[in-house]
């Protein structure tokens, strides 16, 4: 019989009153902020690993070594001629141009626009995507006209022994 006398009058006693009630709000303002908080530490604290991954390539640069891929041999190429050939993976298509006798250029041949294939036009002496129009100066690999505004991908080539290999992909510029 050791009843509790309520400040609150029984008539009045409802869920506007109901703060002396035992667990009947289990989570008040301040509860639901500890676990706000508590979940936006723990989610903090699960991307360090990839963050700092991430600190380190850029800050160190790519450690990654480009595969080395044998693409054509240089007397099979004349002036004006071009090669397709898949760099740095067999998923990624690549063009190889020769512009003279021992200078050549190579690109990743996904236009920059909406990945569609460049191709090489030796009349035009342009790399073209037939898609949109789009144009890249074979020189540079950057976008003459139609909607590309960044340049191709190039990839570093080597000749050693009358063999053209690719040596890696040049990081893009802004």
């Amino acid at each position: 019989m050791n009843e509790r006398k309520s400040p609150v009058p029984e008539r009045d006693d409802n869920y506007t009153h109901n703060i002396l009630r035992s667990n009947e709000r289990s989570l008040d303002r301040r509860g639901f902020m500890k676990t706000m908080v508590g979940a936006a530490g723990l989610f903090a604290v699960s991307t360090l690993p990839w963050g700092t991954i991430a600190a380190k390539k850029l800050l160190d640069g790519d450690t990654n070594a480009w595969p080395r891929q044998k693409i054509a041999e240089a007397a099979s190429l004349k002036a004006g001629d071009a090669r397709e050939f898949a760099y740095p993976n067999e998923y990624d298509s690549a063009l190889l141009v020769c512009l003279r006798e021992g200078e050549y250029k190579a690109y990743q041949n996904a236009c920059t626009h909406l990945k569609c294939p460049v191709f090489w036009s030796k009349e035009e002496h342009e790399l073209i995507c037939p898609c949109h129009h789009g144009k890249f100066d074979v020189q540079t690999g950057n976008p003459l006209a139609g909607p590309p505004r960044r340049p191709l991908p190039e990839i570093e080539l080597t000749v050693e022994n009358g063999l053209i290999y690719a040596i890696g992909v040049k990081p893009y510029e802004a």
